[in-house]
């Protein structure tokens, strides 16, 4: 396990790094504050930034120096308020601040705690019929998978266990760059979510290493990390340009049991549109055919 002091260190640099890039994309004006001429760097100065959260301006630029100083939760509140932060941008602030007074839990094994009907390797969602659907870990590794998923993204379980991740197979699968059709928008968007999610585990070897071996591999991934934007998972809507079936449009949400907040099921549900429906079961049906 990493030593306490190690966690603080990373705890603040990602708090120092977070700080910076929300106020570099904050312009005078968003805040109503005078220009005041040509600036050196965009964004706002650190000076304005303490003035609107009311706190001292070498305080400020301490915490943006990643010194070990301490926010209270009013003084975080306020240079949330200051930077304009949104309510998952708040949370992921709020989370780093406030993480060296949460001891990291000790990793367990996971274990679904879904409500799903197991299969070999696979699940069924009750009353869900053939909806793509799948159950991602706290490090948004795959727990399990239908079979309508198998027929839109191949067989996880062919797949070495190290690969089967979300953001990984995202980034590293060629074959997920042609299927969505909006890979580039809803990649940073993922890493958005990855990165909020991240943050609850600093410290954690499996995670880092994730991390680390993405920003190796992936210029996309290292590029979008380098934002440091965060986002909440929520519902959406998911266009698909299948190799066999076309186009397929899926409505999709996203859900977590009380019994374990760090998992989620994530279910895409077809619309008529573009006859989905009727595409999903075809795939399907010729997955069951090969595989019998």
């Amino acid at each position: 396990m990493p030593t306490t002091a190690t966690n603080g260190e990373r705890r603040r640099a990602e708090l120092a790094d977070f700080l910076r890039r929300r106020r570099a994309s904050i312009t005078p004006e968003d805040v109503g504050l005078p220009n005041g001429g040509r600036r050196r760097t965009p964004g706002l100065r650190r000076e304005e930034v303490a003035q609107l959260a009311g706190v001292g301006a070498t305080w400020y630029t301490w915490l943006e120096q990643g010194r070990d100083v301490r926010a209270s939760l009013d003084v975080l509140e306020s240079i949330s308020r200051a930077l304009r932060l949104t309510h998952a941008e708040r949370t992921h602030l709020v989370l780093l601040g406030s993480l060296d007074r949460n001891p990291m839990a000790r990793r367990v094994t996971e274990a679904l705690h879904l409500p799903v009907t197991q299969e070999p390797g696979r699940f069924r969602v009750r009353g869900r019929g053939g909806h793509h659907a799948y159950v991602l870990g706290r490090r948004w590794d795959y727990l399990a998978w239908n079979r309508a998923m198998c027929a839109l993204l191949g067989d996880l379980g062919s797949l070495p266990r190290a690969s089967r991740n979300h953001v990984w197979l995202h980034f590293m699968d060629p074959a997920r760059r042609e299927l969505f059709s909006d890979w580039q928008r809803s990649s940073r968007l993922l890493v958005a979510k990855f990165r909020a999610d991240s943050a609850r585990h600093l410290g954690d070897a499996e995670f880092e290493q994730l991390i680390q071996a993405l920003r190796k591999s992936s210029p996309e991934f290292c590029r979008e990390w380098k934002r440091h934007e965060v986002a909440r998972a929520g519902e959406g809507r998911k266009e698909m340009n299948h190799p066999v079936a076309g186009r397929l449009v899926f409505e999709h949400a996203v859900f977590t049991p009380a019994e374990a907040s760090d998992q989620r099921l994530v279910l895409y549900s077809p619309v008529a549109e573009s006859d989905t429906p009727a595409k999903l079961a075809a795939l399907m049906e010729d997955v069951a055919h090969r595989a019998a």
